[in-house]
């Protein structure tokens, strides 16, 4: 990532990073604009970091039996377009010409199925703990790609889980530093 300009391709991927393909997307609505962001956090077990339970959790392969939480989770079907681990590393999971599975029911200023138009980030943390120097720094890269690249999005459509799922969602959580990642942008 720091000797090559990171870019998407015409097929909507990141290059230069690493790729996990996920299962879990589907195509966008015809004449859809990409107009938000979406911000999320995850770690699998919860407040644990540094392994490969997210990944299998979004590529359908998350063993039930290898933690209790997991059998409350590993029926579902979810994804995100990209993850951003602790140590700053991206991986992407989803093209973003094609509809990932991280906001669920959703609404944003009005418009519901915020899947449809959205970009979703996970960044590997919780709700309870800070996130690190590397993941704002590939945050604040990744969003400047995709702010570079989507005419329509704009940081006034960036948001948290939390903001379009109300009642149903924390994350990225009160630790998230909104001010120092707008600011930056």
């Amino acid at each position: 990532m720091k000797n090559s300009p990171i870019i998407i391709d015409s097929d909507g991927w990141l290059n230069h990073i690493k790729h996990h393909p996920s299962p879990n997307f589907d195509d966008r609505p015809s004449d859809t604009s990409i107009d938000l962001l979406v911000i999320h956090n995850i770690s699998l077990p919860p407040e644990q970091f540094g392994d490969n339970y997210i990944l299998d959790f979004f590529t359908n392969q998350l063993d039930a039996t290898a933690h209790p939480y997991f059998k409350e989770i590993a029926d579902m079907t979810v994804s995100a377009h990209v993850l951003i681990r602790r140590d700053g590393e991206i991986i992407q999971l989803v093209s973003f010409n094609k509809r990932a599975w991280h906001a669920g029911q959703s609404n944003f200023n009005g418009q519901e199925r915020c899947n449809d138009f959205s970009i979703g980030i996970e960044l590997e943390g919780s709700d309870t703990q800070i996130f690190t120097e590397d993941q704002y720094h590939s945050l604040i890269t990744i969003t400047q790609i995709l702010l570079n690249n989507y005419s329509e999005l704009t940081p006034d459509r960036i948001t948290g889980h939390s903001d379009i799922s109300p009642g149903r969602k924390t994350d990225p959580g009160d630790f998230f530093d909104w001010k120092r990642y707008k600011n930056q942008l």
